[in-house]
């Protein structure tokens, strides 16, 4: 949800299930004049009594005097999980070398195929969020033009059941251009079908 409209929608409907939020893994990051707030919360749903657990990312930034919302996204955690696939924080990092390196194949597809099957890109040079397959491949099929390679300077990483995160500053040298760009990032991954995939990139 992109606009002030839709996000009255989604909780116009959300708001039936009378839902009151508990957080209950947390793990804070603070820059200047914008903070986040990464983990997992559960919510009960006081119309019905259920229960629903899910992983959060919150970004937000000061606007206007306040702090308000800038990123909110949210995914249901899956259910039945006995047994963690194990990861360690440099595998984490080398998680961000594969994707990398699936840039430098140039070929977008490629890229594509390391998001997981419901991954979200909120890209950094597009407004536009990419929540499928083909809309992040489309994305790729012209920020490759661009002939990019990043270096993350500094992150801090999060390990959970089956899933990860490494969060901080990377900078993009672009080969056709030689332009430099540098943005915050979060990249989410979870194991998915036997390997690690990005759940969730901005």
């Amino acid at each position: 949800r992109t606009d002030y409209a839709v996000i009255e929608d989604y909780f116009t409907n959300f708001l039936k299930l009378k839902p009151q939020g508990e957080i209950l893994e947390s793990h804070v990051t603070i820059g200047k004049n914008w903070c986040e707030d990464v983990g997992i919360y559960e919510f009960s749903m006081g119309a019905t009594g259920k229960k629903v657990k899910g992983r959060y990312t919150f970004v937000y930034v000061y606007e206007d005097g306040e702090w308000k919302i800038n990123h909110h996204h949210s995914s249901i955690m899956p259910e039945g999980i006995v047994t963690a696939e194990p990861i360690t924080k440099d595998e984490v990092r080398d998680l961000f070398q594969l994707w990398n390196g699936a840039l430098a194949t140039l070929d977008p597809k490629k890229v594509a195929d390391r998001y997981a099957k419901r991954g979200v890109l909120l890209p950094t040079v597009s407004d536009i969020p990419r929540t499928d397959y083909p809309g992040i491949e489309d994305y790729f099929t012209n920020f490759l033009k661009l002939k990019p390679q990043g270096e993350i300077e500094s992150g801090e990483i999060m390990i959970g059941t089956n899933w990860a995160q490494d969060a901080g500053i990377y900078e993009f040298t672009m080969g056709a251009t030689g332009a430099k760009v540098k943005g915050r990032y979060t990249f989410v991954y979870v194991f998915e079908d036997g390997e690690w995939k990005i759940s969730q990139h901005h």
